[in-house]
């Protein structure tokens, strides 16, 4: 029997490409990213790695349906097995599929976090079951945030805190589909695994999760699959117990460019 879960998300040939105009008003097409292939299924966190430039936040964005006005692309989407149009972004952006975003900056620095939580939220959520104000402080109970943290503006929050506001405004309606667009930046280690673990948790429960980063080590601590990005493409795809084979000499990569990933990190730095 198959292991692999249902697809929450499928995509296939993506391309992304930009009109931009020259000197002499002069149009013309500027291919970003150019075949991007990815599989999410329930339950299963999928991480991205690859440097930066490599396409990951384009392929959130056209997921999401938020791409640049001058933007286009090519390819098949789908979630939950059927085309993801735009007008089905739309309708599901912000309750099935949600972002959790790079920058804490999308955060309103004149409200305080727990109206920020509930904005937009009918008044009971999980099919009339909760309240917006219980399922809020749940979540605070679940992330580790003190209750008061509702009367906090954005300002007041340590970087751990703001990163954990922003995942709980994400799974305010349970997403079917979590974009998790490197979450972790300027946080230390053990904060950021903290995060990580997060989104760990959301997987076990169920959602489909893509977690965006640039940190090979961060997402060897929770991911199911491994894809690496290069150049606006999909160059190849492996599992974390496929990376501890490596020590031993066991050729398991696809391509070069991932066991330089592998060998970046600073636990395989030699002595020299």
């Amino acid at each position: 029997m198959s292991n692999e879960k249902y697809p929450v998300l499928e995509v296939k040939g993506l391309s992304i490409s930009f009109d931009q105009y020259d000197g002499t008003f002069t149009k013309k097409d500027l291919s970003t990213v150019k075949n991007i292939n990815i599989r999410v299924g329930e339950g299963e966190l999928v991480a991205i790695v690859g440097a930066s430039g490599s396409g990951k936040s384009l392929l959130a964005h056209a997921i999401l349906g938020i791409l640049p006005y001058n933007a286009s692309y090519k390819g098949d989407l789908k979630y939950m097995g059927e085309e993801l149009t735009p007008e089905r972004q739309k309708e599901l952006r912000g309750s099935e599929i949600v972002l959790v975003p790079q920058s804490v900056a999308y955060l309103d620095p004149l409200m305080k976090t727990g109206k920020q939580l509930a904005l937009g939220k009918s008044a009971r959520l999980d099919g009339g079951k909760t309240s917006a104000k219980e399922k809020i402080s749940g979540l605070f109970k679940r992330y580790n945030l003190p209750e008061r943290t509702s009367e906090l503006y954005p300002f007041e929050l340590s970087g751990g805190m703001a990163r954990r506001i922003l995942i709980s405004s994400a799974v305010m309606e349970n997403p079917k589909l979590v974009i998790a667009d490197e979450p972790t930046p300027g946080l230390n280690i053990e904060v950021a695994k903290q995060v990580i673990s997060h989104f760990r948790e959301m997987a076990d429960d169920g959602a489909g999760v893509l977690l965006i980063t640039h940190d090979l080590e961060l997402a060897l601590e929770c991911a199911d699959r491994i894809v690496v990005f290069r150049d606006g493409e999909t160059i190849d795809e492996v599992r974390p117990a496929d990376f501890e084979k490596v020590s031993t000499g066991e050729d398991v990569f696809m391509h070069p460019y991932t066991k330089e990933l592998y060998k970046s990190m600073p636990k395989n730095w030699e002595e020299k």
